[in-house]
């Protein structure tokens, strides 16, 4: 690794570190863990309201009165997928288990409950009355088998009798299906609502699924799409409280609990929407506490257009992609070209090798193997570039014996020795640049593929999340309260790897050389507590990149080498430089003139000046 080579690599490094701090989701600080508290006192979740008396009722709810009477009742919805519990008290939904996913600790995993979460619709009547469907109680009908198409399911409606008509709300859940159909109607009642949308509700209290709870609150946000394509998010990391206000049309919106959705999406549209989230470091019950705000046209339910359907479910793309219209984009893969790298070349890759391989580690590998064969050649290429610089290190000496402390100099005859041997300066660090794409889509992959969820591998009990091989009984600042294997060995690869190459290029000296160490221990810090199959990646990736090594160097042979460069210097003794070299040779000709003066200026203000004043007149010589 030359001097050229290890500014490459530097850069590509301080790079990463740049985009670790600042652009990927940053850890929430560590708070002392506080007694566990109740959804009432600490989240904002209402205790269940009791029954309006019927003086009260008349009151609050004029010809909505005779349904506020009652008492709740639950009803369920299941199929393989999904248990959906219903509150006859607002005809609601009121808890969600996913059936196929468990918890990190075990447990069966309620993406919603009645403790944690509470949806309700409110509009407004004539009559200046403003009434939430959960100040109603309404009968449930039997559950009803339904058949689309080639779809079946299951169907559960809802009916609150009031005067002049009735409030239904249908519920259909198909077999095989994470989207719960929902419909509201108002037949008899449409007429007296008030000409303003209605008011749709979601407050949501996330609690701990995984491994990480830091990880688990960063990775928790509101998401939305509007109308007009375009989607937007709360900040996912931030301990400030977050509000987005939406004054144009919207089609979903989407509470993202890191590797679980629950959303809703509007089969015409919600006219506006407002999202909310907030962290209480102090609450150990709750990571974040999130609610959205969305207005529903008037104009929809009076025609019987109000249509939604509901998602609960994993936060995969594959089956995203088929549920609404850029409801994709709430499985984070980075931004830009980056998030192009995952979806368009690692993602497709992965669920191609997990057809046929069962342990995701393995699946793994063998995606660095395919990697790093599509990106052999530039590995050669860089490889090249480094025995070229080699093999005219002797020049290069002799020009540093020859100038001295003069690096201007050394500077610009380097360069005239690179063009006269057809050497670029580059050559070496363009193919490791244009790995960097690569590089950093692994970073938003891993912690976000839904795949590694849960996979065990070797001592990781999950490859989303950090491996514990040791856990610490004190809690160490940048690194954590335990030891990542992982980590440790992907450090102890790179550190091999750097002590490789500083014995087979010797140019390496002075900071450039420490860099090259100090490097990896500082990734050993960062990525501690990143995803096991990122650092598990990596180690596998810089054991690949040492045997690649190994067997290129086995290709290039340094005296063909040195007589291709010979014949390169006969050819171009005289011609001129051309293109970035010649516009590099320029720029150190300019600056070696700029040298040059500021010695000069330096030189003749330190000779002794003359008095001020009147010069004295030279004496006249008489003849």
């Amino acid at each position: 690794m030359d001097k050229n080579q290890a500014t490459g690599l530097f850069l590509i490094s301080a790079l990463l570190l740049v985009y670790l701090f600042f652009f990927a989701p940053k850890p929430a600080k560590d708070q002392p863990a506080a007694k566990a508290t109740t959804a009432a006192s600490k989240t904002g979740a209402a205790p269940a309201a009791a029954p309006l008396d019927s003086a009260t009722a008349a009151r609050t709810l004029g010809s909505f009165a005779s349904a506020a009477q009652g008492t709740a009742q639950q009803v369920q919805l299941q199929n393989a997928n999904l248990t959906v519990t219903f509150s006859s008290k607002g005809g609601r939904v009121e808890a969600v288990r996913l059936n196929k996913y468990k918890t990190f600790f075990g447990k069966p995993l309620d993406l919603l409950d009645a403790q944690s979460a509470s949806i309700d619709t409110r509009f407004r009547t004539t009559d200046g009355r403003s009434i939430k469907l959960s100040d109603l109680y309404f009968q449930p009908a039997a559950v009803q088998p339904v058949t689309v198409g080639e779809r079946k399911g299951q169907s559960l409606t809802f009916t609150a009798a009031v005067a002049g008509g009735s409030i239904e709300e249908v519920y259909t859940l198909f077999d095989d299906s994470y989207e719960v159909g929902y419909s509201l109607r108002m037949p008899g009642v449409a007429s007296t609502l008030a000409a303003e949308p209605l008011t749709f509700t979601f407050e949501d209290h996330v609690r701990q699924t995984e491994q990480d709870a830091k990880q688990n609150r960063n990775h928790s946000t509101i998401n939305h799409y509007l109308a007009s394509d375009d989607h937007g998010a709360l900040a996912e990391a931030s301990e400030n409280p977050e509000e987005v206000k939406i004054a144009e049309p919207l089609k979903w919106a989407a509470h993202k609990h890191d590797f679980f959705i629950a959303g809703i999406i509007a089969d015409n549209q919600f006219s506006t929407g407002q999202f909310n989230s907030n962290v209480n470091l102090e609450d150990s019950t709750y990571l974040k506490s999130m609610s959205s705000t969305l207005a529903i046209p008037v104009a929809d339910v009076q025609s019987g257009k109000a249509n939604f359907r509901y998602y609960f479910g994993p936060n995969s793309l594959p089956i995203l992609e088929n549920v609404a219209p850029g409801f994709e984009r709430n499985v984070y893969l980075g931004w830009g070209i980056f998030r192009w790298v995952n979806r368009g070349v690692i993602l497709p890759v992965f669920h191609f090798l997990e057809q046929f391989i069962g342990s995701y580690g393995i699946i793994i590998a063998l995606l660095v193997l395919l990697i790093k064969l599509v990106t052999w050649p530039l590995t050669y290429k860089t490889y090249v570039s480094q025995a070229r610089m080699k093999v005219l290190k002797p020049e290069i000496d002799q020009l540093k014996e020859k100038y001295g402390d003069d690096q201007t100099k050394i500077q610009s005859e380097t360069m005239k020795l690179y063009s006269t041997f057809g050497v670029s300066p580059l050559a070496g660090c363009v193919p490791t640049l244009l790995t960097i794409p690569i590089l950093l889509a692994m970073f938003q992959f891993f912690p976000n593929a839904i795949e590694l969820r849960q996979e065990q591998f070797l001592w990781a009990k999950d490859l989303s999340s950090y491996d514990v091989f040791i856990k610490l009984p004190f809690y160490i600042k940048w690194y954590g309260d335990h030891i990542s294997l992982f980590t440790l060995l992907m450090t102890a690869s790179t550190l091999l790897m750097t002590w490789q190459s500083n014995q087979v290029n010797t140019q390496m000296q002075g900071q450039m050389k420490v860099i090259g160490y100090v490097m990896p221990v500082i990734y050993m810090f960062v990525l501690n507590s990143f995803a096991a199959g990122l650092t598990w990646y990596y180690f596998v990736s810089n054991m690949v990149t040492f045997a690649q090594q190994f067997i290129t160097r086995s290709f290039v042979d340094e005296t063909k080498l040195r007589a291709q460069l010979e014949a390169n210097k006969v050819k171009n003794k005289d011609k001129k430089p051309s293109g970035f070299q010649a516009r590099l040779a320029e720029a150190m000709k300019a600056a070696q003139e700029r040298e040059a003066q500021a010695k000069q200026g330096g030189s003749s203000s330190a000779e002794p000046r003359e008095p001020k004043g009147d010069k004295p007149k030279k004496p006249t010589r008489r003849s």
